[in-house]
């Protein structure tokens, strides 16, 4: 039970420590190559909604996938919680739980960086806790994102339809801890569920 207590806690740590960096350091579309290299770029945005920066609603529409997010986020803590109780096997629990850590990460960033920070632009970084307020609302924060790997960029060939002469490029997302850490998490789940005859949920 400590050893997924741990994990939990050190993902939300590593988590909201990057975001606080990147956030107080960078105006919007800042940041750095990492070694150097072209395509491993620390890269500070915000998304304001869901994943790949989908919107729902708009403000009325946060709070109801803030309100969405609580819930599912205290499911998978409850159910992490009941699995390693059940004795399920502990690499599942620890796929839980890296799940559990990052919705959470990101949950904390929805309801609380719009009261916690000032507004961040493509000129000036943000500021902690600032006098006159935060940017917005409890519930109505960003979600901060920074790692970007374009891995490939490149142009379409002319003669490719409808794209031909277009920029390309691939992994043009743009993501934070959390969500890596709910990748592995979903990741290692798939790969024990087609590979291992033990595995039950």
């Amino acid at each position: 039970m400590m050893i997924i207590g741990i994990l939990i806690l050190v993902v939300l740590i590593v988590d909201q420590v990057l975001k606080f960096y990147v956030k107080t350091t960078f105006p919007l579309d800042g940041g750095f190559r990492m070694l150097g290299l072209d395509w491993a770029q620390i890269k500070f945005t915000e998304n304001y909604g869901m994943a790949f920066g989908l919107e729902l609603g708009g403000k009325a529409g946060k709070i109801i996938l803030g309100v969405f997010r609580i819930i599912a986020g205290s499911g998978l803590l409850y159910y992490t919680y009941s699995s390693l109780r059940q004795d399920k096997r502990f690499s599942f629990v620890i796929s839980l739980a890296l799940i559990t850590a990052g919705a959470i990460g990101n949950i904390i960033d929805g309801l609380f960086y719009g009261v916690i920070f000032s507004e961040s632009t493509t000129i000036t970084t943000a500021s902690f806790m600032p006098e006159e307020g935060g940017y917005s609302t409890f519930f109505d924060g960003h979600v901060v994102d920074m790692f970007y790997f374009p891995i490939i960029e490149t142009y379409w060939p002319e003669w490719v339809p409808f794209v031909g002469g277009e920029l390309f490029k691939f992994n043009n997302y743009i993501f934070n801890f959390a969500d890596l850490s709910i990748t592995v998490g979903v990741i290692w789940i798939i790969f024990l569920g087609a590979f291992s005859k033990k595995f039950s949920l």
